[in-house]
């Protein structure tokens, strides 16, 4: 199937040439990327389960009025886990300079991974796989991971990016520099769609949460 021929499935219509980017283009990659991810993350422990399913559904959150297209592409994409390093690579090209969507985009997938409960090693490979073609360094990974699954140590520190013993200071640099990268104003200004924006949402709402704990923890004066 070309990507044509995906993006007609999902209802998605090809945007006029411009000089800007390809803002549409970029949306349209970006949302058959991450469905067929979900749909092969699902898959590859062998049986796709309906939680696996909300779970994807949840984290991504689906345009009105898209959600029959995005089933009937979930279902097609979900037939074999095969073939997601070509999604991987796709998604990895269209934000060669924003890591952050990326590793949004690894948060999701250990969410729909750890769906049924567990993450077994196929699932881990997967995800691991994923993580190394878009490029993500292993500070990235175990944030998303942290993020999705919690149970680490100093979890806020490592949604934060920072050791245990930082500083005040550094922690609020920290806190300001991830509020930046993953402001839904940003990514929209990328041209990214609603189902992005939702989990940049979602992951702002996390660092803020992560910075709060921190300064509770320590005692801080509110900023």
């Amino acid at each position: 199937m070309n990507g044509l021929g995906i993006a007609e499935l999902l209802g998605l219509s090809s945007p006029p040439a411009d000089d800007g980017g390809h803002p549409g283009l970029r949306q349209i990659g970006f949302t058959i990327g991450v469905i067929a991810l979900g749909a092969k993350m699902a898959r590859v422990d062998g049986q796709v389960s309906e939680v696996e399913r909300a779970a994807f559904r949840d984290f991504f959150e689906v345009p009105p009025g898209e959600e029959a297209n995005v089933e009937r592409f979930f279902d097609l994409a979900k037939r074999d886990a095969g073939g997601f390093e070509s999604y991987a690579r796709q998604v990895a090209g269209l934000f060669p300079d924003a890591p952050e969507i990326l590793e949004n985009v690894i948060e999701g997938l250990f969410s729909i991974a750890q769906a049924d409960g567990k993450i077994d090693v196929a699932e881990a490979d997967y995800l691991a796989k994923v993580a190394s073609i878009f490029g993500l360094p292993s500070s990235r990974f175990e944030r998303a991971r942290a993020a999705a699954l919690g149970a680490v140590e100093c979890e806020p520190c490592v949604v934060l990016g920072i050791d245990p013993l930082a500083t005040d200071e550094q922690i609020r640099a920290a806190w300001l520099r991830q509020v930046r990268a993953n402001h839904p104003d940003r990514l929209m200004a990328q041209g990214l769609p609603e189902e992005a924006i939702a989990v940049a949402n979602r992951k702002l709402a996390l660092i803020n949460d992560a910075y709060d704990r921190l300064r509770r923890q320590r005692g801080l004066v509110p900023a």
